[in-house]
């Protein structure tokens, strides 16, 4: 079966779009604790780093946005083996976290972040990757045009 490429774009569409809202709200709720882990790790890093001008704001609503399409089309590529529904679209947000927990890990490597931040923003991010994924397998179907003849 081929995937329903429309379905993708307009369900990663809505997955990006979820996503930006809890992130938005933990990077705000924790963007203190960020920047004192910072800065404790260089002086002034966490400051720069601090700094949420409108193009900082688009660049993340623009990386939800293409996270949530990677998501969709993860969804939709799972589908046909594990069948629709919650139970795929909870696989694929795990994948993605397991990925992205590993990126993150750099800066708890580094010491950048203290383990219970990075903990708490790993979780948060599992909780918006979950919705978002959610979101993604609600909205994506296949239709009798891209079934495979």
């Amino acid at each position: 079966m081929a995937i329903n490429t429309k379905k993708v774009v307009v369900a990663g569409l809505a997955a990006g779009l979820v996503m930006f809202v809890p992130d938005f709200l933990v990077n705000m709720m924790l963007g203190d604790q960020m920047t004192a882990s910072a800065n404790a790790f260089k002086p002034g890093l966490g400051d720069a780093m601090a700094t949420m001008e409108t193009k900082t704001m688009v660049g993340y609503f623009i990386m939800d946005l293409v996270i949530g399409m990677l998501l969709a089309y993860t969804y939709a590529a799972m589908r046909p083996r594990f069948g629709p529904g919650g139970k795929t679209a909870i696989i694929a947000a795990i994948i993605f976290w397991i990925f992205g927990s590993i990126v993150s890990s750099n800066y708890l490597m580094m010491g950048i972040m203290t383990r219970s931040l990075w903990l708490t923003f790993g979780a948060a991010y599992l909780i918006s990757l979950s919705i978002a994924s959610l979101v993604a397998g609600a909205l994506y179907s296949e239709d009798s045009s891209t079934a495979a003849a």
